[in-house]
């Protein structure tokens, strides 16, 4: 089972949270001067990387709180969790082949 380390409370189960999709995504600066395609962009357009991805999650059976994680998408680790006013840790992660990435 997937451990997420939630920034309030601690470690716990995958269970307890809930996946709240990619996280750093900006928010349009103008609203009202976006057309349809820009809109479409920014509702449904997301990364879909192998490997490090920064995420949103909410620990919704404990401190109700959104946090970030970083996981990688390749082996599901979770490689760091973060606050949302915190920046995105710098990580880099050794691949089978002992490159980093």
């Amino acid at each position: 089972m997937l451990q997420l380390t939630c920034p309030w409370c601690g470690p716990r189960d995958e269970t307890e949270f809930h996946h709240g999709g990619q996280a750093h995504v900006a928010r349009p600066a103008d609203p009202a001067a976006l057309d349809d395609a820009a809109w479409a962009a920014y509702l449904f357009f997301r990364d879909n990387p192998a490997g490090p991805f920064a995420e949103r999650w909410v620990h919704s059976l404990g401190c109700r709180r959104w946090f970030h994680a970083v996981r990688d998408t390749v082996t599901y680790a979770v490689l760091a969790t973060y606050r949302p006013d915190a920046p995105r840790p710098g990580l880099a992660v050794a691949r089978p082949d002992g490159e980093t990435r």
